[in-house]
């Protein structure tokens, strides 16, 4: 299997357009034409990752974090990253980074850590703006429901938890054509009135040039007329960090009992003790502390992230538990979950989850 055929297969887990705009994912190392005949899945694909590779004759690792963030002007193998790239390159293994891309997926990191703890009822923390794009366009009353169809098709219309959304009016279109012109409806010089139905439909912006492929491919008229808007709207089902609910109640301790356990902390920091009920959690994995007021917001009674610094612990405002689990135990199932998709999706060679531990926090 080639790697450009696997390429889409890795986009579905985690559309690159979902990426914020600070990361690098995608294909970091490798030439898309080769021929693929194992995946290692891991979560940092550093030097000793590329060993297991190597040794498990995988030429394809799949990473959570990318190796590559900011760029190389040079690669002498003086530090951890140049290393890691140098080895991968002389043994023709490809990289590929998700991160953030996965993070904002619904069915993402936060929602792993949401199911990890047991919540329910989860939503997005902090929803994605100023992604969402709305498509105008007008056609005959004969070509209404097929070019609606072929739009929905290319993945418009879809708002929360429905799909095949649009809004449908009826008016009067007018128009003349020249000598080039070759109307549908009517004769060149011909002056027309025409009963039109207007289509509007939203989608994400990621999808606009297969949108405008679909209209122009099944619109009846020799000059389309459309308009494209950026919406202000938030998206519902894009974004980072999670908030769900305990089926019931529990004490502070309790929860971060459960919660060390669960994620396999070696150890928890957290803001004082308020003697109050844990019930709905707000979670984000990785470094979340731009999301405390986000959780504040949202009545969270607890919020869990990681790389908190000292000050950041008196923004919980004494109005929810704040609590610091680890970088990596927070997004610790993630590999997991990019293994058993994969798995899913490919049949026809190995795709194996990598066994080394790539955590560079210890505890004493």
């Amino acid at each position: 299997m080639k790697l450009f055929e696997i390429l889409p297969i890795l986009e579905e887990l985690a559309p690159l357009a979902y990426a914020e705009d600070f990361d690098n994912v995608g294909l970091l190392v490798g030439n898309p034409n080769e021929t693929i005949n194992g995946i290692l899945v891991c979560h940092d694909a550093l030097e000793n990752v590329v060993d297991e590779a190597v040794s498990k004759k995988c030429n394809l690792i799949v990473c959570f974090h990318p190796i590559l963030f900011s760029g190389l002007k040079k690669i002498t193998g003086k530090n951890y990253v140049e290393r890691a790239i140098v080895k991968a390159i002389k043994n023709d293994i490809a990289i590929y980074a998700v991160h953030t891309a996965l993070d904002n997926h619904q069915k993402g990191v936060n929602k792993i850590f949401c199911d990890a703890l047991g919540l329910t009822n989860t939503k997005i923390l902090i929803p994605k703006e100023n992604y969402i794009k709305k498509l105008v366009t007008y056609t005959i009353p004969e070509n209404a429901t097929s070019l609606r169809d072929t739009l929905f098709e290319a993945g418009a219309g879809k708002i929360g938890n429905y799909e095949d959304c649009s809004f449908n009016s009826q008016g009067i279109g007018t128009y003349l054509g020249n000598e080039n012109s070759n109307p549908e409806i009517g004769e060149r010089f011909e002056f027309v009135e025409n009963k039109e139905i207007k289509i509007e439909v939203t989608f994400e912006k990621h999808l606009e040039s297969k949108i405008l492929k679909a209209l122009f491919k099944n619109h009846v008229y020799e000059e389309v007329a459309y308009e494209i808007y950026a919406l202000t709207n938030k998206h519902q089902n894009i974004g980072l960090g999670m908030i769900g609910e305990f089926p019931e109640a529990m004490n502070e301790k309790q929860f971060l009992s459960l919660v060390k356990n669960k994620m396999q902390s070696g150890g928890i920091r957290h803001s004082a003790f308020l003697n109050k009920e844990i019930k709905k959690v707000a979670v984000l994995g990785g470094s979340g502390s731009f999301a405390i007021k986000a959780a504040l917001q949202a009545g969270a009674d607890a919020f869990l992230t990681s790389d908190l610094k000292y000050h950041q612990f008196y923004e919980a405002e004494g109005k929810l538990l704040l609590a610091d689990i680890g970088h990596f135990e927070s997004e610790r199932y993630t590999k997991n979950y990019i293994v058993d998709y994969l798995k899913e999706k490919i049949t026809n060679f190995a795709v194996v989850l990598s066994e080394e531990n790539t955590n560079p926090v210890q505890y004493f």
